[in-house]
């Protein structure tokens, strides 16, 4: 285990089965204080997901890496019925108190929140809607959470094979990570604006940023953040950091690509976004976040159904 010779997340976080990073609690209320609520949600991204969603003609979507709501309730404040899980049962009560606290709204009262693991959705008591959720979507840089000890990325294909079980024919998964190729190439992690929300970058005192290579090949990033929270009952303050460890498996652009091929087929419908935007490879620019948009064929011989 790499974990033996390299402390991969913070003391206090789980260490068996999907890995709960924010396990020790205070990660997640200083995380959450960072992130703020879902007004901080930037105004492009919620107008690209939910066009985006309409477009495909999306009622039903799965938020398989709920965190502490924030995507949910942005999709269900714009009319989507969601179903949320997580594997960390400390994110998910600002979740579950946010749906107690607006639950007098028809759309927070039918909204279903549970505890659910990636790798074993087959397994789990969540109820999927006819043939299959519309949608099923993992943002925020969620997905590389889930490390790659043994080398041969077994546990993401099944992941992802997971994710495509549950997709009716012609559904689609949204799921995104960071640019790890540019934190490869240069070594750290750019700390300019968050593309998804309006943070409290005030707070933010760093980002300490680490590349671990196994056998010459990149295997994990940590990302140290160093984050002040001016909410008391996070027990830290500006004067007083918090520092916390995540650690990601650095996707790159193009073996992520296979991966969700090996899972929906080679024709599959497949857009790539930069920071939203129709992702063009080798350009100038490059992108914070890819966010993939892949669709589940209507049969075993076809790959359209767009709307």
């Amino acid at each position: 285990m790499v974990d033996s010779v390299y402390r991969t997340r913070s003391l206090g976080v789980g260490a068996t089965g999907l890995k709960d990073q924010y396990a020790d609690g205070k990660a997640a209320r200083v995380w959450q204080s960072y992130i703020g609520d879902t007004s901080t949600r930037t105004a492009h991204y919620r107008h690209w997901m939910r066009d985006l969603l309409k477009h495909y003609r999306v009622d039903s979507v799965f938020d398989v890496a709920c965190g502490t709501g924030i995507d949910s309730i942005v999709l269900l404040e714009e009319g989507f019925s969601v179903t949320s899980i997580d594997a960390s049962d400390k994110m998910l009560k600002h979740a579950l108190k946010t749906r107690w606290q607006r639950r007098k709204e028809d759309a927070f009262d039918k909204w279903v929140i549970e505890e659910g693991n990636w790798l074993s959705l087959s397994e789990s008591e969540i109820e999927i809607p006819g043939s299959g959720f519309d949608a099923v979507i993992c943002l925020g840089n969620s997905f590389p959470h889930l490390p790659d000890f043994r080398g041969d990325q077994a546990d993401q294909k099944l992941a992802l094979s997971n994710f495509y079980d549950v997709l009716k024919p012609g559904g689609i998964l949204i799921i995104d990570h960071r640019n790890y190729d540019e934190i490869i190439k240069t070594g750290k992690l750019s700390q300019s604006k968050n593309i998804y929300y309006n943070s409290k970058d005030t707070l933010l005192k760093d980002i300490q940023t680490s590349v671990l290579y196994v056998n010459g090949k990149p295997t994990m990033v940590t990302l140290d953040y160093i984050i002040g929270a001016e909410d008391s009952t996070c027990s830290v303050d500006r004067a007083d950091p918090s520092k916390f460890r995540l650690s990601y498996y650095p996707h790159q652009v193009d073996n992520f690509t296979v991966l969700l091929h090996d899972t929906f087929g080679s024709d599959a419908n497949h857009e790539i976004f930069g920071d939203f935007k129709p992702y063009v490879k080798n350009s100038s620019e490059s992108p914070f976040f890819f966010i993939h948009v892949i669709q589940k064929p209507l049969s075993k011989n076809t790959t359209e159904g767009t709307a």
